[in-house]
C-alpha cells in the first residue's frame, strides 16, 4: 500500500528508512531519554479497585521498555479518590500506591527507559457509580458523554485542597521513583475545564482560567524540584463554544511554563473524542501543524496525534515541529514498535480501529487489540514449546487463517496455507478497500511479510478438498473459511435487484459506477457492515435507505469508531435512516417496511442490498487421523442484531475474535 505520513508530505530529504532524529537522544530537566519516542498516557484498566499497580500493568510497560521506547507514561493518575474516571484506574492518591509503583519502576528502568506518572482530576467527567462521590467541577455544567451527572461546584476553599492533592501525588511519585512527572490540562478534565470558557462560568478569582493550573503547577514543582515536569494540553477543544487553537495558545502565554520542561500537544474533549484519540480516516500527524505554534515559547515541545509509522514521527522531526513524539495506540499494537521502526524493521500496525482500546475504556474492563490477540497478555506466560513438528494445513487466508497459519510457523511447525481467491485477507479486505478504512490494509500487508519470513507455504486459487487434504497428509487442519450472507425468508428475497450486501459492494468498488439518480440503494442492515457501506455510498453521491430493526446505529460499534461515520450520514439529505424497522417483502418498485406494530409500503427502486447476518462455510474434508480446529466465522457465523453491544465481550465474527482463535489454535498444535 501507499504510506501515508504527515500532511503535506516529509520535507524534502526526510528519510523514509531509517529514522534519523527519532532515534537521537534528549536531555529533559536533567534526565536524557535514548531516543524521541514516548509512550504517551492511555487508560487500560489493568490496576487494581484500590488505584495500585497490578504484574498485568507492571507487564505491558515493561514489555513497551523492553521495546525500546525512551519514557513510558502510566495513564491519567488520579490525585484525589473524587477524581477518578474508572474502576481500574491508577491512582497517586494514598500512599498504599507507592510500594507497586516503585516496583514499576524497577521494572522500567531495568530496560532502560524512564517512567512517568500523569497526575489528573477527573472534575465533571467523574461518576458517582465509579468514585463513591458527586462529582465536583468549576461551575455546575454536566458532561453528557460520561453519563450527565449534574457536579457540584466547588467551594474557593475547596480548590486549594485539590490544589495540595496533586502536590501530594507528585510527592508520592518520587518517592517511588518515578522519573518524569506530568499534569493533565487537556481533554476535558479538572484542569480543562477551569481553562474552558463554557465549563467555568465562576465569578470569584478562580475565574481567571489559569490560576487553578498555575496554582497546581506551583506546587508541584514544590514537591518535586528537581523532577521533569510535563504539561499536557489541547492545542483546541474540538467543540463550537470551547477554546479555538488561538484562545488556548493565549492562554498558554499566561501560563507559568518557567516551571515546566515540557509542553505535550493533543487536542479535544470529551464532547470532541474524536480529537483526543483520532479515527483512521484522519491524516497522520494530524496535530503536528498545533504543536509547532508552541515552539517559540523556549520549551521542549511534544505531540500525539495519528503517529503510526516511524516515517511520520521522522517527518514531525524533521519538520521541526516537536521534539519529541507520542506513539500511544501504535505502540500498544506491538510492543517493540519502537526498536523494529528505528532498525527500519515493520512493527505490528494500529490499525486505527478503536475497537479494543478507546472504545473499551467505558466497560471498565481490561483493553485488548484487534491487531494484537498478546496484548494485554504480557503478564501470562508463554506456552511451552511444542512436543513435536507438525504439518499443519490452514484453510482460509482471512484474519483468523492468517493469525493460525502465522503462530503456527512461529512456533516451529511446517504450515501450508491454502485460499480460493487470489489474495489473502477474505472479507476483512473488502473493509480495507473503503476509503475509511484505508489503514485496515496495513495489516494484510503486514501478515503477508510475515508469512514470507516464516516461510508459510501460501497456495492463492486453491480450493480445498478431500484430495488436496490427502495428498497434503497433515497432522492438523485448520478450518477458517469464513462465512457468507445470510438470505432471510421473505417475499421477493430472489429477485434481481436483492444481493448480498458485501457480494455486491466488492463488484461496486470494482467498477465504481455511478447510481442512477432516480434509484435508491437499500442497505437491509444497520449493523457495523451496513453502515460502513452506507457511508461509502453516499460519499460518492448515492441515494441510500438504511434500514435496520435495532434502535442505534452499528450497536456492536463503539462510540469512537463511528464518531464521525454516524453524524455524516444523519447530516446528508440524501440519506434516510429508518431504525426499528423491518423489511418483510421486496417488489421490483417498492418495500414492504414494518414498524411500530404497522407496515406500508415504501416506493422505492433500485439495489437492496442485504447485511442480515452470515453463515459458515465449512469444506467436506473426509476423516483422517489429523486433528481439527474450526475457527472465526467457519465456526458460528454471525447473527443480525448482536446479542452484546460494544462495551461488553468481543462478538463472534468479529475481526479481533477471528485473530483471538487463529491465535489459540497455533499455539494448540503440539
Amino acid at each position: 500500500m501507499s504510506e501515508t505520513t504527515y500532511p503535506g508530505g516529509p520535507p524534502a530529504g526526510t528519510s523514509t528508512g531509517v529514522p534519523r532524529l527519532l532515534g537521537s537522544p534528549l536531555e529533559v530537566g536533567g534526565v536524557v531519554l535514548r531516543n524521541r519516542i514516548v509512550s504517551p498516557p492511555i487508560e487500560r484498566n489493568y490496576c487494581a479497585l484500590d488505584g495500585s499497580v497490578t504484574e498485568r500493568y507492571i507487564a505491558y510497560l515493561r514489555a513497551r521498555a523492553a521495546g525500546g521506547a525512551a519514557l513510558l507514561f502510566t495513564e491519567a493518575t488520579y490525585v484525589r479518590a473524587d477524581g477518578r474516571g474508572r474502576l481500574r484506574e491508577m491512582g497517586a492518591h494514598d500512599d498504599h500506591v507507592i510500594p507497586g509503583l516503585r516496583v514499576l519502576a524497577g521494572a522500567v528502568h531495568a530496560e532502560g527507559a524512564l517512567l512517568g506518572v500523569e497526575l489528573v482530576h477527573a472534575g465533571r467527567v467523574a461518576q458517582t457509580f465509579v468514585s463513591g462521590f458527586q462529582p465536583v467541577a468549576p461551575s455546575p455544567v454536566p458532561c453528557e458523554i460520561s453519563g450527565g451527572e449534574m457536579p457540584r461546584e466547588l467551594a474557593t476553599q475547596e480548590i486549594g485542597e485539590i490544589v495540595r492533592s496533586f502536590a501530594d501525588a507528585a510527592r508520592r511519585c518520587v518517592e517511588a521513583g518515578v522519573d518524569v512527572i506530568s499534569i493533565h490540562g487537556a481533554h476535558g478534565y479538572l484542569i480543562h475545564q477551569f481553562l474552558s470558557p463554557r465549563t467555568n462560568l465562576r465569578t470569584d478569582e478562580y475565574a481567571d482560567p489559569v490560576r487553578f493550573l498555575n496554582e497546581v503547577l506551583v506546587a508541584v514543582r514544590n514537591a518535586a524540584p528537581e523532577t521533569p515536569l510535563f504539561l499536557r494540553l489541547s492545542a483546541f477543544e474540538g467543540v463550537e463554544d470551547g477554546l479555538d487553537a488561538d484562545a488556548t495558545r493565549a492562554l498558554a502565554d499566561r501560563m507559568r511554563l518557567d516551571l515546566v520542561d515540557v509542553i505535550d500537544i493533543s487536542a479535544g474533549s470529551y464532547e470532541a473524542g474524536e480529537w483526543i484519540v483520532q479515527p483512521g480516516e484522519m491524516p497522520r500527524g494530524v496535530l503536528a501543524p498545533y504543536a509547532a505554534r508552541y515552539r517559540d515559547l523556549g520549551k521542549i515541545v511534544s505531540v500525539a496525534g495519528r503517529i503510526a509509522t516511524g516515517e511520520a514521527a521522522e517527518a514531525i522531526l524533521q519538520a521541526g515541529d516537536a521534539d519529541l513524539v507520542c506513539v500511544g495506540r501504535a505502540l500498544h499494537a506491538d510492543p517493540a514498535w519502537s526498536r523494529k521502526v528505528l532498525a527500519g524493521e515493520p512493527p505490528r500496525p494500529c490499525i486505527a480501529c478503536n475497537q479494543g482500546c478507546i472504545d473499551y475504556h467505558p466497560t471498565h474492563q481490561p483493553i485488548w487489540c484487534l491487531a494484537n490477540p498478546d496484548t494485554g497478555r504480557e503478564w501470562v506466560p508463554a506456552p511451552p514449546p511444542p512436543a513435536a513438528r507438525r504439518r499443519v494445513l490452514v484453510i482460509g487466508a482471512g484474519p483468523a487463517g492468517l493469525e493460525a497459519a502465522r503462530t503456527a510457523a512461529k512456533r516451529g511447525h511446517e504450515v501450508l496455507l491454502v485460499e480460493e481467491q487470489a489474495q489473502i485477507g477474505g472479507q476483512y479486505r473488502l473493509s480495507a478497500r473503503l476509503p475509511t478504512r484505508a489503514e485496515f490494509g496495513r495489516l494484510l500487508d503486514w501478515y503477508g511479510a510475515e508469512l514470507e519470513r516464516l516461510k508459510v507455504d501460501v497456495s492463492l486459487s486453491t480450493r480445498a478438498d478431500v484430495a488436496l487434504v490427502e495428498r497434503i497428509g497433515p497432522d492438523a487442519v485448520v478450518i477458517a473459511t469464513g462465512s457468507v450472507g445470510a438470505t432471510p425468508d421473505i417475499p421477493g428475497i430472489d429477485l434481481p435487484r436483492v444481493a448480498d450486501l458485501r457480494e455486491w459492494l466488492a463488484q461496486w468498488l470494482d467498477r465504481s459506477p455511478a447510481v442512477p439518480d432516480e434509484e435508491t440503494v437499500t442497505v437491509w442492515g444497520a449493523d457495523r457492515v451496513g453502515v460502513a457501506a452506507a457511508d461509502v455510498l453516499a460519499a460518492r453521491g448515492a441515494r441510500v435507505l438504511l434500514l435496520g430493526a435495532q434502535p442505534e446505529l452499528a450497536p456492536e460499534a463503539g462510540r469512537r469508531e463511528k464518531i464521525l461515520v454516524v453524524p455524516r450520514l444523519r447530516a446528508n439529505p440524501r440519506v434516510r435512516i429508518e431504525l426499528g424497522a423491518t423489511l418483510e417483502a421486496v417488489e421490483p418498485d417498492r418495500l414492504l417496511v414494518g414498524r411500530v406494530g404497522a407496515r406500508e409500503w415504501h416506493e422505492v427502486s433500485g439495489p437492496v442490498l442485504v447485511s442480515q447476518g452470515t453463515v459458515p462455510v465449512r469444506p467436506s474434508l473426509g476423516q483422517g487421523d489429523w486433528k481439527t480446529y474450526v475457527i472465526g466465522e467457519a465456526s458460528l457465523g454471525t447473527v443480525h442484531v448482536p446479542t452484546v453491544v460494544a462495551g461488553g465481550p468481543i462478538p463472534a465474527g468479529s475481526a479481533d475474535a477471528a485473530i483471538r482463535e487463529g491465535a489459540a489454535a497455533g499455539q494448540d498444535i503440539g
